[in-house]
């Protein structure tokens, strides 16, 4: 099996799209902690959720036990539009970095929105619909889940109001035309149009803004109209849920020709990429099944994991949302300006943030110009633009593979190449002409957002 030739590409057929998505939750042996009501310091009843979240993800999001949850039909014929997804074997890659190692990747930039963020788009947009609703709100950074969620909504007959963090607005023009093509309304965030935006506006002047900020207004617009929920597209428990269907391809076509991976590479800005890509395969890991090194990577301009504090946080910036205990940055942290590469978001999944936190995996943080160095050596050999939040994975799956060149080990190794960066010309022209510099905060400057974080018995730090 092991010997069988390898192609370019791996397709599992659509009868192997999986019926079922994988809750990591299950084998976790020290389950994420429960979301807090911030008034209270009680955990979040699905009552309460149930004002803010769709009913049915409220279900999902407090479920820590059903190992395996069934995706709906209508979900899974809309998968089949675009998935199953290729593994692709990097053998152009693999062949210009002169290593011994086998690359291998999950490409999801297959479809419309251009990334993986379809797969909890449609999702929850799925599951508004079922309970009657009449629109969602939401946020989106780079664009990605704003461009996925409009297109989830218009196939569903929902409206869409998406905030978008002001400095993307400007920088990714159209991924933004894309949202509204597809019936979004699209608002720079932090904004006039809401409380909330006001308030940060007349606290931060002349902000370029943050996932944060944009959560914030997003959450407020939903609880403040008729008819709207609000969904997200990383962080949380149900969003890892529906991207564990990444993984689970990985592991089937992986598992097809015999080939299990040493290590296994995901950008990290909220989680959903990094939780997606690993879930069964860490699965295995908390089992004693496998073992396998699993490998966070975040930004260096904005190093939650890395550099953050493990704590109940807000998970926005005008600290509305319940806490959730995560590695974080502070609410009120927002990346420099001149951090083009997505993965602006102060917090990561709670899920990851107890994973790493219990030694079961890895993380790095790298400088947004090595990014884009390693994004353009790969598009020049494997014939795919990435987007630069993916590249980040791109980055340490090459200094892995460099790293056996030195030592001669033959090692496997798998990364996710989660989003296309035809979006992202302003970041790559920058690059290109070398005006894309590199921020590290400070202690200092991360002093200031650890100040934010709320002290309360039982979250010290």
């Amino acid at each position: 099996m092991e010997n069988r030739e390898i192609p370019y590409k791996i397709y599992l057929s659509e009868k192997e799209l999986p019926d079922s998505w994988y809750n990591v939750r299950a084998d976790m042996k020290v389950k994420p902690a429960p979301l807090l009501n911030p008034g209270t310091h009680r955990p979040m009843t699905a009552q309460e959720l149930s004002q803010v979240f769709c009913e049915d993800l409220v279900a999902q999001e407090l479920d820590n036990e059903t190992r395996y949850i069934r995706i709906p039909g209508e979900i899974r014929d809309f998968y089949k539009m675009y998935r199953p997804s290729p593994l692709v074997r990097a053998y152009c890659l693999e062949k210009k970095l002169g290593t011994p190692a086998k690359i291998y990747y999950k490409f999801e930039g297959n479809n419309t929105s251009g990334s993986h963020k379809l797969n909890s788009a449609i999702a929850q947009a799925y599951y508004a619909k079922k309970q009657g609703l009449k629109g969602v709100t939401t946020e989106t950074g780079a664009g990605q889940w704003g461009t996925a969620l409009s297109m989830a909504c218009a196939y569903l007959g929902l409206d869409c109001k998406v905030f978008m963090v002001k400095c993307s607005y400007e920088q990714k023009p159209f991924r933004r035309e894309v949202m509204r093509t597809y019936g979004a309304s699209v608002t720079p965030s932090p904004s006039e149009t809401t409380e909330i935006g006001r308030r940060i506006l007349q606290e931060h002047p002349g902000t370029t803004g943050s996932l944060g900020c944009a959560i914030s207004e997003a959450v407020e617009v939903a609880t403040h109209t008729d008819g709207y929920r609000y969904v997200l597209g990383s962080v949380l428990n149900q969003v890892l849920l529906h991207q564990s269907v990444i993984g689970l391809e990985a592991k089937k076509a992986m598992d097809l020709y015999g080939v299990k991976p040493d290590i296994i590479i995901g950008c990290a800005g909220g989680g959903s990429n990094l939780g997606g890509l690993i879930s069964p395969f860490m699965g295995e890991k908390l089992r004693g099944e496998q073992d396998y090194r699993f490998i966070a990577v975040e930004p260096a301009s904005c190093p939650s994991l890395t550099r953050g504090k493990f704590a109940y946080d807000f998970c926005d910036t005008g600290m509305v949302t319940p806490l959730q205990k995560m590695y974080t940055l502070g609410s009120s942290f927002i990346p420099s300006a001149n951090h083009a590469g997505g993965l602006r978001y102060h917090g990561m999944s709670s899920i990851v943030s107890q994973l790493y936190h219990d030694g079961y995996m890895e993380a790095v943080s790298v400088e947004q110009t090595s990014v884009f160095a390693a994004a353009e050596e790969f598009a020049r050999v494997e014939g795919i633009l990435p987007a630069p939040e993916s590249s980040h994975a791109i980055r340490v799956a090459i200094d892995e593979a460099l790293k056996c060149r030195e030592t001669g080990e033959e090692k496997t190794i798998l990364f996710g190449l989660t989003g296309t960066g035809y979006f992202d010309m302003v970041a790559y022209e920058k690059y290109n002409n070398g005006e894309m510099s590199d921020h590290i905060p400070t202690d200092a400057e991360l002093a200031a957002g650890f100040a934010g974080i709320p002290r309360f018995e039982g979250n010290e730090f």
